[in-house]
């Protein structure tokens, strides 16, 4: 357990520093959800890591070193007092962390969900008569569309067409779900936190791709992301839209490009990557299970 324990939390850091290369160069579909994947068990490792060293201090209960006392026997010190203690520390943070993700993650649905009400439940499309140039993919039962007039009236036909295709990729393949899932791991392990970062830009890049094969036209889909990110930041400097974020540079010139190869051997390697730290800490869940064993009576 002195090793296995930690494993999950080394691990979090190499998971860490290839998402980025593994975002430049696999097709950002498969990319994002093996990172998510892998993010999440590793996130649930750590945590679960954190959990097995603040157990360790069971063998300080007064009640456990009395006995010890009397019957002559040492307990044992798997870790240093002081680690488990700021594990237990660490466990609040992290409680902390995930809830604000929850309730932000909440009262974002609310404030976009009460933004479509009014209309018919059938449905995709809502357009609100707002100055302010924005499009928005709002998931739910039935996922809508949420699009000002103003960022319509600023777009061609064949970019608004791109500009559909695009949130619609967002409903159709679940990137809620998809981001949800990595800023609570990102929340529950911040060394995670350049794996959210690489999947949000893979969801815009994942969905631009979408757009691009469903109007047949890389250059058209270029020029839409371009022109929505231009009138967005001349109506309000300085904040993006789900269209027109996450690197818009990056994304015009990946579509200027071919689309990036769909590596499954990558996407194995980065699945195995987020599977280690789950054997990691089974393994010290074992050899914390013997050392209880061994201190408490009744185990």
């Amino acid at each position: 357990m002195r090793i296995d324990v930690y494993v999950p939390l080394v691990l979090a850091l190499l998971l860490a520093s290839v998402a980025p290369a593994v975002g430049r160069r696999v097709s950002p579909g498969l990319a994002a959800r093996v990172l998510v994947t892998a993010a999440a068990l590793t996130a649930a490792a750590s945590t679960w890591a954190l959990l097995l060293l603040g157990a360790t201090l069971v063998d300080q209960a007064p009640a456990v070193i009395a006995e010890a006392g009397e019957e002559g026997r040492i307990l044992p010190e798997p870790v240093p007092e002081t680690v488990a203690v700021l594990a237990v520390a660490a466990l609040a943070v992290v409680g902390h962390r995930v809830r604000r993700v929850v309730r932000a993650h909440l009262a974002t649905r609310r404030v976009l969900h009460r933004l479509c009400e009014g209309h018919p439940p059938d449905s995709e499309l809502v357009v609100a008569a707002s100055p302010s140039p924005q499009a928005f993919a709002i998931p739910g039962r039935p996922g809508r569309i949420l699009v000002t007039a103003a960022m319509l009236s600023a777009l061609e036909p064949a970019e608004r067409r791109v500009l559909l295709a695009h949130e619609r990729a967002h409903l159709t393949h679940r990137h809620a779900v998809l981001s949800t899932a990595v800023a609570l791991a990102a929340a529950a392990n911040p060394l995670l936190t350049p794996v959210r970062d690489t999947v949000a830009f893979l969801l815009e890049r994942w969905a631009d791709e979408e757009a691009a094969s469903a109007v047949g036209d890389r250059n058209t889909t270029a020029r839409a992301l371009a022109r929505a990110a231009l009138v967005s930041q001349r109506a309000r400097p300085g904040c993006a839209l789900h269209f027109s974020e996450h690197a818009v540079t990056r994304r015009i010139a990946a579509l200027r490009t071919a689309p990036p190869p769909v590596m499954r051997s990558v996407g194995a390697a980065v699945l195995a990557l987020g599977a280690l730290p789950a054997l990691g800490a089974a393994d010290a869940t074992g050899d914390l299970v013997q050392l209880l064993a061994g201190t408490l009576p009744g185990w």
